[in-house]
Protein backbone atom coordinates (compact mmCIF):
# COMPACT_ATOMS: atom_id res chain seq x y z
CA UNK A 1 0.00 0.00 0.00
CA UNK A 2 0.96 3.39 -0.99
CA UNK A 3 0.50 6.23 1.61
CA UNK A 4 -0.74 9.24 0.35
CA UNK A 5 0.43 12.65 2.33
CA UNK A 6 -1.46 15.45 0.95
CA UNK A 7 -0.69 18.28 2.79
CA UNK A 8 2.76 19.69 4.23
CA UNK A 9 0.62 19.85 7.76
CA UNK A 10 0.05 15.87 7.37
CA UNK A 11 3.81 15.43 6.80
CA UNK A 12 4.39 17.42 10.26
CA UNK A 13 1.96 15.67 11.85
CA UNK A 14 3.05 11.93 10.63
CA UNK A 15 6.56 13.02 12.04
CA UNK A 16 5.50 14.51 15.15
CA UNK A 17 6.65 17.90 14.41
CA UNK A 18 5.29 21.39 15.64
CA UNK A 19 2.94 21.99 12.87
CA UNK A 20 4.65 24.10 9.93
CA UNK A 21 4.67 27.58 10.48
CA UNK A 22 3.38 28.50 7.05
CA UNK A 23 1.08 25.72 5.45
CA UNK A 24 2.41 25.62 1.53
CA UNK A 25 6.06 25.47 3.00
CA UNK A 26 8.34 24.21 5.82
CA UNK A 27 11.89 23.87 6.49
CA UNK A 28 12.84 20.71 8.04
CA UNK A 29 15.71 20.21 10.64
CA UNK A 30 16.49 16.58 9.81
CA UNK A 31 18.39 16.19 13.37
CA UNK A 32 15.21 16.46 15.10
CA UNK A 33 13.40 14.03 12.75
CA UNK A 34 12.69 10.22 14.08
CA UNK A 35 11.60 7.91 11.31
CA UNK A 36 10.19 5.61 13.76
CA UNK A 37 7.47 7.40 14.64
CA UNK A 38 4.76 5.47 12.34
CA UNK A 39 7.37 3.88 10.66
CA UNK A 40 5.61 1.55 8.15
CA UNK A 41 4.40 4.50 6.30
CA UNK A 42 7.65 5.29 4.95
CA UNK A 43 7.83 1.86 3.48
CA UNK A 44 6.40 3.31 0.29
CA UNK A 45 4.87 7.13 0.47
CA UNK A 46 4.30 9.98 -1.95
CA UNK A 47 2.99 13.85 -1.26
CA UNK A 48 1.48 16.15 -2.92
CA UNK A 49 4.31 18.55 -3.00
CA UNK A 50 8.32 19.64 -3.76
CA UNK A 51 10.77 18.08 -1.32
CA UNK A 52 14.30 19.18 -1.46
CA UNK A 53 16.57 17.88 0.98
CA UNK A 54 20.82 17.86 1.98
CA UNK A 55 21.85 15.42 4.40
CA UNK A 56 25.36 14.89 5.60
CA UNK A 57 26.95 12.43 7.78
CA UNK A 58 23.86 9.80 6.78
CA UNK A 59 23.02 6.49 7.40
CA UNK A 60 20.52 4.13 6.26
CA UNK A 61 19.40 2.83 2.63
CA UNK A 62 16.26 4.73 0.67
CA UNK A 63 14.31 2.83 -2.72
CA UNK A 64 12.89 4.13 -5.78
CA UNK A 65 11.22 1.29 -7.92
CA UNK A 66 14.19 -1.56 -7.73
CA UNK A 67 17.20 0.72 -7.25
CA UNK A 68 18.46 1.10 -3.57
CA UNK A 69 21.03 3.85 -2.59
CA UNK A 70 23.37 4.46 0.62
CA UNK A 71 24.12 7.46 1.36
CA UNK A 72 27.17 9.29 1.71
CA UNK A 73 28.70 12.92 2.62
CA UNK A 74 26.93 15.84 1.09
CA UNK A 75 23.72 14.27 -0.46
CA UNK A 76 21.36 16.49 -2.09
CA UNK A 77 18.14 15.34 -3.17
CA UNK A 78 15.16 16.53 -5.44
CA UNK A 79 11.76 14.78 -5.40
CA UNK A 80 8.75 15.85 -7.53
CA UNK A 81 4.75 15.67 -6.11
CA UNK A 82 3.47 12.22 -6.07
CA UNK A 83 7.12 10.46 -6.88
CA UNK A 84 7.29 7.23 -4.97
CA UNK A 85 9.30 6.54 -2.70
CA UNK A 86 10.19 4.03 0.37
CA UNK A 87 13.14 4.14 3.07
CA UNK A 88 14.33 1.02 4.82
CA UNK A 89 15.60 0.36 7.96
CA UNK A 90 14.54 3.52 9.50
CA UNK A 91 15.28 2.66 13.14
CA UNK A 92 19.27 3.21 12.18
CA UNK A 93 18.62 6.65 10.28
CA UNK A 94 21.03 8.97 11.84
CA UNK A 95 21.39 12.40 9.51
CA UNK A 96 21.60 16.03 9.82
CA UNK A 97 20.90 18.21 7.46
CA UNK A 98 17.78 19.97 6.21
CA UNK A 99 14.22 19.44 4.22
CA UNK A 100 12.71 22.05 2.53
CA UNK A 101 8.94 20.93 1.47
CA UNK A 102 7.15 23.21 -1.21
CA UNK A 103 3.43 22.79 -2.20
CA UNK A 104 3.13 23.94 -5.66
CA UNK A 105 0.23 26.28 -4.15
CA UNK A 106 3.09 28.19 -2.58
CA UNK A 107 4.70 29.02 -6.46
CA UNK A 108 0.99 30.15 -7.69
CA UNK A 109 1.54 33.71 -9.75
CA UNK A 110 5.48 33.67 -9.98
CA UNK A 111 7.73 32.33 -12.08
CA UNK A 112 9.15 29.98 -10.02
CA UNK A 113 5.38 28.08 -10.69
CA UNK A 114 6.72 27.45 -14.53
CA UNK A 115 10.28 27.19 -13.78
CA UNK A 116 10.62 24.63 -11.31
CA UNK A 117 8.70 22.43 -13.72
CA UNK A 118 11.59 22.71 -16.30
CA UNK A 119 14.26 21.19 -13.55
CA UNK A 120 14.24 17.46 -14.86
CA UNK A 121 16.49 16.59 -11.48
CA UNK A 122 12.70 16.53 -9.29
CA UNK A 123 12.09 13.37 -11.59
CA UNK A 124 15.60 11.83 -10.87
CA UNK A 125 15.97 8.58 -9.30
CA UNK A 126 17.69 8.03 -5.91
CA UNK A 127 20.23 6.51 -7.33
CA UNK A 128 20.99 9.48 -9.09
CA UNK A 129 21.20 11.93 -6.21
CA UNK A 130 24.17 14.91 -6.40
CA UNK A 131 26.98 14.59 -4.73
CA UNK A 132 28.30 18.02 -3.46
CA UNK A 133 32.05 18.83 -2.96
CA UNK A 134 33.15 20.68 -0.12
CA UNK A 135 32.74 23.80 -1.41
CA UNK A 136 28.97 22.98 -3.11
CA UNK A 137 27.76 21.85 -0.02
CA UNK A 138 28.60 25.21 2.28
CA UNK A 139 26.63 26.92 -0.47
CA UNK A 140 23.54 24.86 -0.32
CA UNK A 141 23.73 24.82 3.36
CA UNK A 142 23.74 28.66 3.52
CA UNK A 143 20.67 28.61 0.87
CA UNK A 144 19.19 26.13 3.26
CA UNK A 145 19.53 28.27 6.10
CA UNK A 146 18.71 31.32 4.88
CA UNK A 147 15.34 30.27 3.55
CA UNK A 148 15.20 28.56 7.25
CA UNK A 149 15.91 32.25 8.64
CA UNK A 150 13.30 33.65 6.67
CA UNK A 151 10.76 31.18 7.21
CA UNK A 152 11.15 31.36 11.22
CA UNK A 153 10.38 34.48 11.27
CA UNK A 154 7.45 36.84 11.31
CA UNK A 155 6.31 36.62 8.13
CA UNK A 156 5.04 39.73 6.23
CA UNK A 157 4.35 41.07 2.65
CA UNK A 158 7.59 40.24 1.55
CA UNK A 159 9.22 37.18 3.07
CA UNK A 160 7.04 34.88 0.12
CA UNK A 161 9.16 36.63 -2.37
CA UNK A 162 12.87 36.29 -0.42
CA UNK A 163 11.82 32.82 0.04
CA UNK A 164 10.97 32.19 -3.13
CA UNK A 165 14.00 34.28 -4.80
CA UNK A 166 16.55 32.05 -2.22
CA UNK A 167 14.68 28.60 -3.57
CA UNK A 168 14.95 30.52 -7.34
CA UNK A 169 19.12 30.61 -6.44
CA UNK A 170 19.13 27.39 -4.89
CA UNK A 171 17.78 26.01 -7.71
CA UNK A 172 19.71 27.44 -10.36
CA UNK A 173 22.93 25.86 -7.79
CA UNK A 174 21.40 22.55 -7.75
CA UNK A 175 21.13 22.67 -12.02
CA UNK A 176 24.80 23.53 -11.67
CA UNK A 177 26.15 21.09 -9.61
CA UNK A 178 24.11 18.39 -11.34
CA UNK A 179 26.17 19.57 -14.99
CA UNK A 180 29.51 19.77 -13.14
CA UNK A 181 28.58 15.79 -11.91
CA UNK A 182 27.57 14.57 -15.35
CA UNK A 183 31.48 16.27 -16.18
CA UNK A 184 33.08 14.78 -13.30
CA UNK A 185 31.52 10.82 -13.63
CA UNK A 186 32.86 11.17 -17.54
CA UNK A 187 34.08 7.51 -17.16
CA UNK A 188 30.56 6.62 -16.27
CA UNK A 189 28.79 8.59 -18.60
CA UNK A 190 30.91 7.94 -21.61
CA UNK A 191 30.42 3.94 -20.86
CA UNK A 192 26.71 4.81 -20.56
CA UNK A 193 26.82 6.27 -23.84
CA UNK A 194 28.10 2.98 -25.06
CA UNK A 195 25.58 0.79 -23.62
CA UNK A 196 22.65 3.04 -25.31
CA UNK A 197 24.31 1.97 -28.38
CA UNK A 198 24.37 -0.83 -27.57
CA UNK A 199 21.13 -1.16 -26.33
CA UNK A 200 19.43 0.15 -29.71
CA UNK A 201 21.40 -2.30 -32.49
CA UNK A 202 20.00 -5.12 -30.41
CA UNK A 203 16.42 -3.60 -30.48
CA UNK A 204 17.01 -3.79 -34.25
CA UNK A 205 18.84 -6.96 -34.12
CA UNK A 206 15.39 -8.45 -34.06
CA UNK A 207 12.41 -8.86 -36.06
CA UNK A 208 8.73 -7.73 -35.78
CA UNK A 209 9.18 -4.31 -34.02
CA UNK A 210 5.80 -3.25 -33.01
CA UNK A 211 7.04 -0.04 -31.86
CA UNK A 212 10.12 2.55 -31.85
CA UNK A 213 12.45 1.82 -29.05
CA UNK A 214 11.99 4.79 -26.21
CA UNK A 215 13.27 6.37 -23.94
CA UNK A 216 11.75 4.44 -21.11
CA UNK A 217 12.55 1.42 -22.93
CA UNK A 218 16.43 2.75 -22.49
CA UNK A 219 15.97 3.82 -19.06
CA UNK A 220 14.56 0.84 -17.85
CA UNK A 221 17.64 -1.70 -19.42
CA UNK A 222 20.07 1.01 -17.56
CA UNK A 223 18.70 1.33 -14.50
CA UNK A 224 17.90 4.58 -14.79
CA UNK A 225 15.33 7.60 -14.75
CA UNK A 226 14.41 8.73 -18.09
CA UNK A 227 14.65 12.19 -16.99
CA UNK A 228 18.82 11.76 -15.95
CA UNK A 229 19.22 9.72 -18.95
CA UNK A 230 18.17 12.25 -21.05
CA UNK A 231 20.18 15.15 -19.66
CA UNK A 232 23.23 13.04 -19.18
CA UNK A 233 23.17 12.25 -23.11
CA UNK A 234 22.90 16.50 -24.11
CA UNK A 235 25.48 17.01 -21.73
CA UNK A 236 28.02 15.04 -23.49
CA UNK A 237 26.94 14.93 -27.09
CA UNK A 238 24.48 17.54 -27.25
CA UNK A 239 21.36 15.89 -28.33
CA UNK A 240 18.74 14.28 -25.49
CA UNK A 241 18.15 10.57 -25.26
CA UNK A 242 14.92 10.64 -27.93
CA UNK A 243 17.03 12.37 -30.77
CA UNK A 244 19.71 9.65 -29.98
CA UNK A 245 17.07 7.07 -30.68
CA UNK A 246 16.10 9.00 -33.57
CA UNK A 247 19.51 9.25 -35.04
CA UNK A 248 19.70 5.59 -34.37
CA UNK A 249 16.43 5.10 -36.44
CA UNK A 250 17.40 7.16 -39.26
CA UNK A 251 20.99 5.55 -39.84
CA UNK A 252 19.19 2.64 -39.97
CA UNK A 253 16.33 2.91 -42.52
CA UNK A 254 19.73 4.54 -44.40
CA UNK A 255 21.22 1.08 -44.74
CA UNK A 256 17.67 -0.54 -45.42
CA UNK A 257 16.93 2.19 -48.31
CA UNK A 258 20.71 0.88 -49.49
CA UNK A 259 21.11 -2.28 -49.26
CA UNK A 260 17.08 -3.98 -49.57
CA UNK A 261 14.39 -3.72 -52.08
CA UNK A 262 11.94 -3.20 -49.29
CA UNK A 263 9.27 -0.48 -49.87
CA UNK A 264 9.14 2.46 -47.72
CA UNK A 265 5.86 1.58 -45.86
CA UNK A 266 7.33 -1.83 -45.78
CA UNK A 267 11.13 -0.30 -43.90
CA UNK A 268 8.84 2.08 -42.07
CA UNK A 269 6.46 -0.92 -40.26
CA UNK A 270 10.17 -2.58 -40.09
CA UNK A 271 11.39 0.19 -37.89
CA UNK A 272 8.37 0.21 -35.48
CA UNK A 273 6.66 2.95 -36.93
CA UNK A 274 2.83 2.62 -36.97
CA UNK A 275 2.34 4.33 -39.73
CA UNK A 276 4.59 5.40 -42.80
CA UNK A 277 3.90 8.99 -43.22
CA UNK A 278 5.15 9.58 -39.96
CA UNK A 279 8.79 7.78 -40.97
CA UNK A 280 8.65 9.89 -44.41
CA UNK A 281 7.77 13.37 -41.59
CA UNK A 282 10.78 12.00 -39.86
CA UNK A 283 13.31 11.02 -42.16
CA UNK A 284 12.66 14.22 -44.32
CA UNK A 285 13.36 16.53 -41.36
CA UNK A 286 16.46 14.96 -40.46
CA UNK A 287 17.90 14.60 -43.87
CA UNK A 288 16.44 17.02 -45.65
CA UNK A 289 15.17 14.63 -48.61
CA UNK A 290 12.73 11.59 -48.64
CA UNK A 291 13.48 8.33 -48.53
CA UNK A 292 12.54 7.54 -51.86
CA UNK A 293 14.48 10.26 -53.35
CA UNK A 294 17.09 8.93 -51.14
CA UNK A 295 17.27 5.53 -52.33
CA UNK A 296 17.04 7.26 -55.93
CA UNK A 297 19.98 9.00 -55.17
CA UNK A 298 22.06 5.83 -54.56
CA UNK A 299 20.79 4.37 -58.25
Amino acid sequence: MIHYIKTISEFHELMQLPKPRHPLISVINLQQVDMTTNKTIWESYRANFYTISVKSGVTGKMKYGQNRFDFDEGVLMCVGPNQVLSVENVEEIDMLGYALSISPDFLLHHPLAKKIKQYDFFSYQVSEALHLSDDEQYIIFKLFEAIKTEYENNMDGFSQEVILSNIDLLLVHINRYYNRQFITRKNFHNNLISRVEELLSEYYSNENHENLPSVQFLADELYLSPAYLSDMLKSYTGISAQQHIHEHVINKAKELLTITDLSVSEIAYELGFQHPQSFTKLFKKKTDVSPLKFRQSFN
